[in-house]
């Protein structure tokens, strides 16, 4: 199963885009996951371009407002979407400064928080990486997550 991580804007700051980096590489010996970058704009723009980059896989979008889960919650979630025969990627979607629309929320199979904090985007986008690498590591019996 592919993860796709479609995200408003590429990281400028350093520490988000070095982050990003690290993760992905650690990353690679745990399947396909990949970046995709759609250009920063209104939440209508950038959530229709979300929507659309998205088709045909299993969306998640990311949102304070969605439901909250723990590490282990997200393997056995991740690990059910593999089971199923219908899902051959999943796309986890990070919008700009301002979220996500409501239309894109109901058009998305599953809305998860990672914090009920507002985060910076870029930030986001890292802790999104830090945590498909978490449930890697602990699917694959890893000592990451403790």
């Amino acid at each position: 199963m592919k993860i796709r991580i479609l995200a408003a804007g590429k990281p400028a700051l350093d520490y988000a885009r070095l982050g990003c980096e690290e993760y992905l590489r650690r990353l690679e010996r745990f399947g396909s996951y990949a970046i995709e970058h759609v250009k920063a704009g209104t939440p209508e723009k950038v959530s229709a371009e979300l929507a659309r980059r998205s088709e045909g896989s299993l969306r998640i979008a990311l949102d304070q407002r969605g439901e909250p889960l723990g590490t282990e919650t997200w393997a056995e979630r991740l690990a059910a979407f593999e089971l199923r025969g219908d899902v051959k990627a999943v796309s986890f979607l990070i919008g700009a400064a301002d979220g996500h629309t409501a239309e894109l929320r109901q058009q998305s199979d599953q809305v998860w928080a990672l914090s009920p904090l507002t985060l910076q985007h870029e930030l986001a986008l890292v802790v999104l990486l830090e945590q498909l690498y978490r449930v890697a590591n602990f699917r694959n019996g890893g000592p990451y997550h403790r």
